[in-house]
């Protein structure tokens, strides 16, 4: 027996990681993964930026970039920021290897172990694997419709933590995204204190209605001491999670630490997505996108609301998403939340249990349904078959 760090030995399997091969077999209808539907990735658009490249981009594509960025990426995406109102001018930029990799980094610069982490429950899980590896003590904080509860976050403030984790805007798995009133109770009470923020906005491009957009404004260019937040986004969602890409928006005070760490960790994100990510934004192929990709997406929650209105016994609720992939449904009193996956699989559809995303791991009777990558014919069957076995498993349990 090989002896592992105390690191690897505290990780637990991730629900989602193990129901990955479920969802690739053919005949299983899938609600579990967050992530895009091939049919809508943006191949015209890739085929046409990979054949405009000029020999210089070729050959930047091939080589090193910066650690903290291909250049003309790093510009065009300050630009894109700004446009949307974030604080880019009094903050740096960094392209990480994905959003995930911009939490890691920003976890190492405060977390040693033992160390107190703040996170909503429940909150993403690739987030809570990352605060666990570094043998964090993690700490969830209930969230009710508006965002997270005020009542109970203020208390916690005693724990002393190291750092607070928060995705306001259409979150994972939640689905809801922080009322106005919510985002600025809790910068009221965050600013009054030096605990560094991360905000994670991997879906905040992902709005239903863009006439509310202003109604999702990110912390970060709310807060009057944005200095204490660290911003981080993606494009996984807007472009292709096969990229790789993502960025973190953060102040002086941590750029050079953080700097610091992404060069330990990989040197530099692939240069050649940066190169194909620079073109797709700075040539407004990715706006166009965002709009089109949305109205899908938005389509496909839609219908999901549909089926789950015909299908589900009515004391399964949930709050209706404005964005984003996801629905978090509270399943039936006394339901068992693993019982229900294991007998929705048997019948060929699969999706997330709640646990899964419970800093502790408790059942705590929600599942989560992803309507991003399925199909409504899909959705249709799906959604039957999961609402057909909870009215069995309540019939047996009254």
């Amino acid at each position: 027996m090989y002896p592992f760090s105390e690191a690897v030995e505290g990780l637990r399997s991730s629900a989602i990681r193990d129901l990955m091969n479920l969802a690739t077999r053919p005949d299983m209808i899938s609600f579990a993964g967050g992530m895009p539907d091939n049919e809508l990735f943006p191949l015209k658009d890739v085929q046409e930026i990979v054949a405009g490249l000029s020999i210089g981009e070729q050959q930047a594509a091939l080589q090193y970039a910066p650690t903290t960025g291909y250049p003309p990426l790093l510009q065009a995406l300050e630009q894109w920021l700004k446009s949307k109102g974030l604080p880019v001018e009094s903050n740096r930029l960094i392209i990480t290897t994905g959003s995930l990799q911009g939490i890691n980094i920003f976890t190492k610069l405060f977390i040693n172990p033992h160390d107190v982490v703040l996170t909503e429950n429940p909150s993403f899980i690739g987030a809570l694997s990352v605060f666990n590896s570094y043998l964090g003590d993690v700490r969830g904080i209930p969230m009710d419709e508006e965002g997270i509860d005020m009542a109970k976050l203020k208390p916690a403030l005693s724990l002393n933590p190291k750092l607070i984790y928060v995705m306001p805007t259409f979150h994972n798995p939640a689905g809801i995204s922080y009322s106005m009133e919510r985002r600025h109770q809790f910068l009221e009470v965050i600013n009054q204190t030096s605990i560094p923020i991360l905000e994670d906005d991997a879906y905040g491009d992902l709005t239903f209605n863009t006439d509310e957009a202003s109604l999702h404004t990110p912390l970060k260019t709310l807060s009057g001491k944005e200095q204490q937040i660290c911003y981080t986004g993606s494009f996984s969602k807007i472009f292709g999670p096969g990229i790789r890409l993502g960025w973190m928006l953060l102040s002086d005070d941590f750029y050079r630490k953080a700097e610091m760490c992404k060069q330990a960790l990989d040197a530099c994100s692939p240069t050649f997505t940066q190169v194909l990510a620079h073109r797709f934004l700075a040539s407004g192929k990715l706006d166009q996108y965002v709009t089109w990709v949305r109205t899908i997406y938005k389509q496909r929650c839609d219908y999901m609301i549909s089926a789950i209105t015909r299908y589900f016994p009515e004391e399964a609720t949930f709050i209706r998403p404005k964005g984003g992939f996801y629905l978090w449904v509270k399943l039936p009193k006394g339901m068992d939340e693993k019982e229900l996956l294991k007998e929705t699989i048997t019948d060929g559809a699969v999706f997330v249990i709640g646990s899964t995303f419970d800093p502790s791991g408790a059942p705590n009777g929600h599942i989560r349904l992803s309507f991003s990558n399925t199909s409504e014919e899909k959705i249709e069957r799906g959604i039957r078959i999961i609402g057909d076995r909870m009215k069995q498993m309540m019939t047996r349990q009254a």
